[in-house]
């Protein structure tokens, strides 16, 4: 059985990958390593998870304005997520994506995280305001 799912498109593109799942928020200042994608922040349930490559889905970013530029720092490493998904994106998530070009998404289906789990593979796209989620 395929599923779609939808949510608001906030910046536009494409995307394939495996989904990394936290329902817990993420920092990206202090929180992730811009050099590596690694989640370092303590105690974290993705600590010592790489974002790289990974479809990176949290309920919504926490910390400083700087994040922003962490995200940004990860895509000129080569170690950013290649979309992302909320539920509540703010402007730290949002910026980062905008500068970065990493398809973002929120508001998704309620029933998106009772079906999709760690590691499925997905297809995100991101156009004109609508945001798409493929189960593959």
């Amino acid at each position: 059985m395929s599923y779609v799912f939808y949510g608001r498109g906030i910046v536009d593109g494409v995307a394939v990958g495996r989904i990394l799942i936290s329902e817990q928020p993420i920092s990206f200042y202090g929180g992730v390593d811009p050099n590596t994608g690694v989640i370092k922040e303590r105690k974290h349930p993705l600590q010592n998870k790489s974002i790289k490559n990974r479809i990176l889905f949290f309920p919504y970013g926490k910390g400083s304005t700087v994040g922003s530029y962490v995200i940004f720092s990860l895509a000129k490493n080569s170690s950013a997520p290649r979309a992302i998904i909320n539920i509540e994106s703010e402007q730290i998530v949002i910026i980062g994506c905008m500068i970065t070009n990493i398809p973002l998404i929120d508001k998704v289906d309620k029933v998106f995280l009772k079906i999709v789990e760690n590691n499925d593979i997905i297809k995100v796209i991101v156009k004109n305001g609508i945001g798409k989620i493929f189960l593959l």
